[in-house]
Order: C-alpha cells, then sequence, then structure tokens
C-alpha cells in the first residue's frame, strides 16, 4: 500500500496539481497586503488560505505514510516539512513575523518542480568551488579597498574615508551602478590618472572573478543533470533486468 501511495504522489498530475496550488497560495498570499481587498473579501482571502494549507498538510502526512522514516532522508522532504511547520505556527501577539513567513510556502514550487530543484542542487553543489572565488574577490576588494583609502581619503572622504566605506564604494562599482557619473569622473577631476585603478579594477572584478561564479554554477548544473539521467538510466536497466529474471523464471516453472 506505501508504494502505491508513493507512486500515487510521484503521478504527474499529483505534481502539477500541487504546484498549481503553490501558484494560487502565492496570489492569495499577495491579495492579502491589500487593504482594499482585504476590506470586500477578506474571509474569503482567508478561508481560502486555509484551504491551501490544509492541501499542504495533507500532501505531507500521506508523503510521511507513504515513506515512513525514509521520509526525513531526503533534504527536500525536510525542507518542505519546515514551511508546513512555519506556516502552521501560531502567529498571535509577538510572533507576528511567524505570519510574513508564510509566504515561504512558495518557495515549496522549487522541491516540486524537477527542473527548478536540478538549478539548486547545481547551486549547492557548487557553494565549495565559489568558498574558493569568494575568498579570492574578498582578497581583490582588501587591498583596493586600502590602496582607495590612501590615494583618495584626502579629497573624498564620504567615499574613501576609511577602509568600509572604501569597501562599499568599490562594491557599488563593482555592480556598475553609476559607477562612471556617480564616482569615477568626479575623482578624476581631482585625480586625472584615478581610471588607472578603476578600470582594472572593473575589469578583474565585474568581468573575471563573476563570470567565474556564472561557470562554476553553470557547470555544477550541468554535472547535477548528469547525475540524475545516469540515476533514471540505471533504474530503468533495474527494471528491465528484473523483468527478464521474473521472465526466466516463468519460463523455467512451464518447461519443468
Amino acid at each position: 500500500m506505501r508504494e502505491q501511495l508513493a507512486a500515487f504522489l510521484d503521478r504527474p498530475i499529483v505534481r502539477n496539481g500541487i504546484i498549481a496550488v503553490i501558484i494560487f497560495n502565492a496570489i492569495i498570499l499577495g491579495l492579502e497586503t491589500s487593504k482594499e481587498i482585504m476590506g470586500a473579501i477578506g474571509p474569503l482571502i482567508l478561508w481560502l488560505d486555509t484551504i491551501c494549507l490544509g492541501i499542504f498538510v495533507a500532501e505531507l502526512l500521506l508523503k510521511l505514510v507513504a515513506f515512513g522514516p525514509r521520509f526525513f532522508r531526503s533534504g527536500w522532504n525536510i525542507f518542505d516539512f519546515v514551511i508546513v511547520a512555519v506556516s502552521l505556527a501560531p502567529t498571535g501577539q509577538g510572533l507576528s513575523v511567524l505570519r510574513a513567513l508564510r509566504i515561504l510556502r512558495v518557495l515549496r514550487v522549487v522541491s516540486v518542480a524537477p527542473r527548478l530543484r536540478r538549478v539548486v542542487e547545481g547551486f549547492v553543489t557548487a557553494l565549495p568551488g565559489m568558498a574558493s572565488v569568494f575568498l579570492l574577490m574578498a582578497l581583490i576588494f582588501y587591498i583596493g579597498a586600502v590602496m582607495a583609502t590612501k590615494l583618495f581619503s584626502t579629497s573624498f572622504p564620504d567615499w574613501f574615508g576609511s577602509l568600509g566605506q572604501s569597501a562599499y564604494t568599490l562594491f557599488q562599482i563593482m555592480t556598475l551602478e553609476s559607477w562612471s557619473m556617480g564616482i569615477v569622473r568626479p575623482v578624476m577631476e581631482v585625480y586625472p590618472y584615478a581610471w588607472l585603478f578603476f578600470v582594472p579594477f572593473i575589469m578583474v572584478t565585474t568581468f573575471a572573478v563573476v563570470n567565474l561564479l556564472v561557470g562554476l554554477i553553470v557547470n555544477s548544473m550541468q554535472d547535477a543533470h548528469a547525475e540524475e539521467a545516469n540515476a533514471a538510466q540505471d533504474a530503468y536497466r533495474d527494471q528491465v533486468l528484473e523483468r527478464l529474471a521474473a521472465i526466466e523464471k516463468r519460463l523455467e516453472d512451464r518447461s519443468s
């Protein structure tokens, strides 16, 4: 019975139905932020939200029955359990923040949709490699912040007056947010050769290091996809072998 229930929960129509409920619930939670809508149909909105939560709880209970202790061996199942548990927490006085956290239910679409799940798994797999890239970026920022503070703090104390201010300004420059007209050109009016510092910094951080992070994530996503494909092939091969073994056994029984 557990296997039949697990197979039922794994059907595409069931998964797509849960995704539809998650999206509908996200719309409902968004409507709750409107005072006009809540004033007009507030009870209906809350009633629909309760129904969506009931569906999530029912799905979670069915998974617990279908998988038993194996339910908690999957990180995605634990993720769903925590999200639903937060939604069931009391939202009385002093716990209003938990009511705001109900929007986290929308994140359940990540655990239900295989493609989104693959993206997250690829990102998590890339974290060890990203740590090295972040360490490299931290070193570059530290060196750049020290140099910028020593070079430009006298004339531009608001941007480069301290190590922290310089690091924040350099982060703004790395994001290319008003970096030219807002920061670099005013600095170049006082220090004409300041571009010799800012242009290499942008080239290294924005174009080299950031693209390196993107490359790591893409490679990890491809590896995760390959592992998933190999696992599906192995499962299919095992099913075929089991069927062949069953057929051979039946033939032996008949011949005997």
